[in-house]
């Protein structure tokens, strides 16, 4: 059952705004830190957090992940676009939910070229890896793990007497792992989601996978990197400003009201196969935002951050040396403007290394 986590897995989130066109981007984002302390306290009591009983114990401070990788005919291929070296900016310096740490605005130049995933990584690339190693998931060694209330049916739903406050359409689901998302049962390969993201991995599982590959996840500069491209602009999502051009939708995100009455005008209600829409950036990219969250390699560092000189320049940042929760990236199916609006490129979430839940997945990367 949940315990004492330090944060939610997502918070109920508020968009803030501001007339501030007046003001120069650093002085709005000082103003804006000191307008939304308030405001952010009162999002960090929304609800508890969603983490494992072994949280503290076992995960913290440490990301040493033991996974030999495949060499040869045993490492498998997977679709990926080569991102040439460049400099972007990461973070905003119009934050809409300043207590995960969104601003202030930085330049970063990633110095080495990536192959980067097209996809999240799949049920079917996650089945081959179990298959090669033996793997066994965080979910399947605690023997459960948090599944989004409307995926289970009426008679499930009623049989949990337990549920984390504040946020109870988080049901903790026994026997519940990435080849079984809901329980005992569902398997993802009898119901025809090979393509689906894989879920219910903690950032231990993804990074063991990734190491498997001879990859590893990227870092929250790369990620941003990947989602904005090369040119340093600061679009709020991966294809611009407008969150559906042309009427279009681009994600996989909450449509209808938030949590008990979806509409799946995007055409899903939960998760969607990989590639579903159209690619996000320009170099050919699918679902950074929506669909599943996205583990990568940072530490969460609490507290806000100075802002940088005018003309500074991060090279290659990877973010704390150490830390208690891992952050995450791009948002998933259940975010939506009224609750959880972090399905922008700048926005960030955390949870414990050994969290996992029926929305979090990863995509990997490797170094040229």
């Amino acid at each position: 059952q949940p315990a004492r986590a330090a944060h939610a897995f997502e918070l109920a989130s508020k968009p803030y705004h501001y007339d501030c066109s007046f003001i120069s981007m650093r002085v709005f984002y000082l103003l804006c830190l000191a307008i939304g302390a308030a405001a952010a306290e009162e999002e960090s009591s929304c609800c508890s957090g969603l983490t494992r009983d072994a949280a503290a114990s076992e995960s913290c401070g440490s990301d040493v992940v033991e996974m030999r990788p495949a060499t040869g005919k045993n490492r498998p291929v997977v679709e990926t676009v080569l991102l040439e070296p460049g400099e972007t900016f990461v973070g905003t310096d119009r934050p809409k939910i300043l207590e995960d740490g969104e601003g202030p605005a930085r330049r970063v130049r990633i110095t080495k070229a990536l192959d980067v995933d097209v996809h999240e990584c799949t049920n079917d690339d996650y089945a081959k890896f179990v298959a090669a190693t033996a793997y066994e998931t965080d979910s399947e060694k605690f023997g459960w793990s948090f599944v989004f209330h409307l995926e289970l049916d009426a008679a499930a739903r009623a049989s949990i007497k337990k549920a984390v406050a504040g946020v109870e359409w988080w049901l903790p689901v026994n026997g519940s792992w990435w080849r079984e998302p809901t329980g005992p049962g569902s398997d993802v390969f009898e119901g025809g989601r090979g393509r689906h993201p894989v879920v219910h991995v903690s950032w231990r599982d993804a990074a063991a996978y990734c190491k498997w590959r001879g990859a590893r996840l990227p870092t929250e500069a790369e990620w941003e990197f990947a989602a904005r491209g090369a040119a340093p602009r600061r679009a709020i999502y991966p294809w611009g400003d407008i969150l559906m051009p042309d009427d279009t939708h681009r994600a996989n995100l909450w449509q209808g009201s938030f949590p008990n009455h979806p509409d799946a005008d995007d055409g899903h209600v939960f998760t969607a196969p990989v590639g579903s829409y159209a690619p996000q950036t320009a170099a050919g990219l699918h679902d950074l935002v929506g669909n599943v969250w996205e583990w990568v390699s940072d530490w969460h560092a609490p507290g806000a951050r100075p802002a940088p000189a005018w003309d500074d320049v991060e090279v290659d940042p990877r973010g704390p040396k150490n830390g208690t929760e891992k952050l995450k990236k791009g948002g998933s199916f259940l975010c939506h403007r009224s609750y959880c609006f972090r399905y922008r490129v700048a926005a960030r979430h955390r949870n414990t290394p050994d969290s996992a839940t029926s929305n979090n997945g990863f995509r990997c990367v490797v170094e040229r």
